[in-house]
């Protein structure tokens, strides 16, 4: 499933050929994705300006010219595609380094600038959802979000705060979408390594005045940061589905230190261990067990 970089990669591309513009129509070729479309979801979208479109966790949101927003996520293949309209109405030319097959494709927007946007999701867990003006920030998708990790409010502190009295393992508490939002199992793997930090180890160890603890939230503090940003530059990582709204892939993938690098050396400068992997919770942890405590 795409995880905050991938979607704000996704965000990235839709964002120019969206915000500000009217939704000249719109069309759906399925009564339902993951669940069934509101009522009327097609008439309550024609017309409509989007006046921004904004991310928040692994969702998107447009925020409409009615007041209404808009929720999209794309689940495990969902992906969104931008084509010019020439003057005939057909699409024009659009490379793609994934093929796409339109039998999936589910949902096409045009806007009255000319730019079509099409929403493709083979297996269909991805999903559109309309708010009404005013619900946004109490709707069950996002009133129980943490924190954003590239927000101002993630810090050392607001781990500190965060993983108080917690004894879940720390790959467990990052993944918790109620303490931080938007992280997922590639890039909590790849942040712990860069800190030195073991998965397993309590939350709770990092919260506290001693120093040790205080250095620890710090180094993760700053693996989180760096990590998610290295990866959005990157586009993402394309280990399945993902492709950017042009079609290209995204590639920080080429850079993984240890997920899906099981048996692989260390990274770490004057390590000599290797990558191990382990599940936690049903999903694959990779780890070094020499240089993360």
């Amino acid at each position: 499933m795409p995880e905050l970089p991938e979607v704000e990669t996704v965000r990235r591309g839709l964002a120019p050929v969206l915000e500000g513009q009217r939704l000249a129509s719109v069309r759906i070729n399925r009564p339902n994705l993951r669940f069934p479309f509101v009522p009327r979801f097609v008439e309550r979208l024609t017309g409509q300006r989007v006046d921004r479109l904004n991310r928040r966790a692994k969702y998107l949101i447009a925020d409409l010219g009615s007041g209404e927003h808009l929720i999209l996520h794309l689940g495990m293949s969902g992906r969104f595609v931008v084509e010019q309209i020439d003057e005939t109405r057909q699409p024009g030319a659009f490379h793609q380094a994934i093929p796409r097959l339109a039998a999936h494709d589910h949902v096409v927007f045009e806007t009255a600038a000319g730019a079509r946007i099409v929403y493709n999701d083979p297996r269909r867990f991805g999903f559109m959802v309309l708010v009404e003006a005013g619900a946004l920030c109490d709707h069950p998708l996002l009133a129980g979000l943490g924190i954003e990790p590239l927000s101002n409010d993630f810090h050392a502190g607001a781990i500190d705060r965060l993983f108080a009295g917690k004894a879940a393992p720390l790959k467990a508490a990052l993944l918790d979408q109620r303490l931080i939002a938007g992280l997922g199992n590639i890039y909590v793997c790849e942040a712990l390594h860069r800190a030195g930090l073991s998965p397993a180890r309590p939350a709770g160890t990092l919260s506290g005045a001693r120093r040790r603890a205080a250095c620890a939230r710090e180094r993760l503090a700053g693996a989180i940061r760096d990590v998610l940003t290295e990866a959005v530059a990157a586009g993402g990582s394309s280990i399945s589905d993902h492709a950017r709204t042009d079609g290209s892939l995204g590639y920080f993938q080429h850079a993984f230190r240890v997920y899906d690098r099981e048996g692989a050396p260390c990274p770490t400068p004057g390590c000599h261990g290797h990558i191990q992997r382990q599940v936690q919770s049903g999903r694959s942890t990779f780890s070094c067990i020499r240089c993360q405590k």
